[in-house]
């Protein structure tokens, strides 16, 4: 739920002011919103849940890279669980946020802390690739320095998350009936901008920063392999299909959350909102609410078209559903007859 101030410390957001003038446009296109959403949700977790279950009951698949993939797709999994249900809510909601001061914050703070565990993540596996393949005869890390790993970036992206959490609001306009919640800057315009450029910066630049550092510490490895005559100077199949993995799963999230970063940025430098129109501004903010949220359905299905594991996996699930659903389906029949009582059956005529 991203949420911003005008500089009256009065609370903007894709659903917050009630005299907005595009309230009644919104609500025109409420069932559609509902739709997209409830679309998204389920994708998501079921798309999220399965991959997360593939990784932690299959002990081929117990290695740094698809840990991180778990740990991203743990992150895509709360996301959609906490933040996109309740700021649909609050968009369309005429009363405005209905889950209390806790809820307000706690929605807040994990929404900014996923989207960071999603991009230290996605760093960490283009670390991981590197030394996998520059250094494929050494030790891989242990489980034991995997979970602090994952608690260090559990840790800074609450850390990262916790500026803006801070400054979201929780407030009962009780003169329209109305509870707004989102952040408020009074008298910090400039901090909140410095925030709102570093945040931009950090979620764009490091994950592509690091992919691309990566392919090219790869690449230079290589070559001075090859050079010196040593083994291992190849670039296999597999390695090169799980870095094309990666740099497709940072090209996504990155596409995903432009349109909604850009607006944020808008809306921080434009206060008076000058530049974008009153009358389309809550629609265009749920819009694009809705296309970065929808970055948490793309990765399971990048893995199970790229990785061969994950797509067994699939196929092996729904072979089973089919098995069973062919046979509670004859069992029920009423056609159906046991083949020991065959021959007491009489015979027609």
């Amino acid at each position: 739920m991203e949420a911003k101030a005008v500089d009256n410390g009065s609370f903007f957001n894709s659903s917050s002011l009630v005299n907005f003038p595009d309230t009644d446009l919104l609500q025109q296109y409420k069932s559609f919103f509902i739709l997209l959403y409830c679309s998204l949700v389920a994708v998501a977790c079921v798309g999220n849940i399965f991959l997360i279950g593939c990784i932690a009951l299959d002990k081929k698949l117990h290695n740094a890279t698809n840990f991180f993939i778990g740990n991203l797709s743990v992150a895509d999994l709360l996301m959609c669980l906490t933040c996109a249900p309740l700021t649909l809510s609050y968009a369309l909601e005429l009363r405005g946020w209905l889950f209390g001061k806790f809820m307000c914050h706690f929605v807040s703070l994990m929404q900014s802390a996923t989207v960071y565990v999603s991009v230290l993540s996605l760093t960490a596996i283009a670390v991981d690739r590197y030394i996998v393949v520059a250094y494929p005869i050494h030790q891989r890390i242990t489980f034991y320095w995997f979970g602090l790993i994952i608690a260090a970036i559990w840790v800074v992206s609450l850390a990262l998350a916790c500026p803006a959490t801070i400054q979201t609001r929780y407030q009962e306009l009780n003169v329209v009936d109305f509870k707004a919640c989102g952040e408020s800057w009074p008298s910090l315009e400039a901090q909140r901008l410095a925030y709102s450029c570093v945040i931009l910066l950090l979620s764009y630049m490091l994950p592509l920063c690091a992919v691309t550092i990566s392919y090219c510490a790869i690449t230079a490895h290589l070559k001075k392999r090859n050079s010196v005559g040593r083994n291992h100077g190849k670039w296999s199949k597999d390695k090169r299909k799980t870095f094309v993995l990666l740099v497709i799963s940072v090209v996504v999230f990155a596409i995903c959350w432009l349109p909604l970063q850009i607006l944020n940025l808008i809306i921080d430098v434009d206060i008076d909102l000058s530049i974008l129109n009153y009358r389309y501004i809550k629609v265009l903010h749920l819009s694009c609410h809705w296309v970065a949220m929808s970055s948490s359905c793309y990765n399971p299905f990048i893995y199970a078209s790229l990785h061969q594991k994950f797509h067994l996996h699939l196929e092996g699930y729904v072979r089973h559903r089919k098995r069973n659903s062919s046979f509670l389906s004859s069992v029920s029949s009423p056609l159906h007859v046991p083949a020991a009582e065959m021959g007491n059956q009489p015979c027609s005529p």
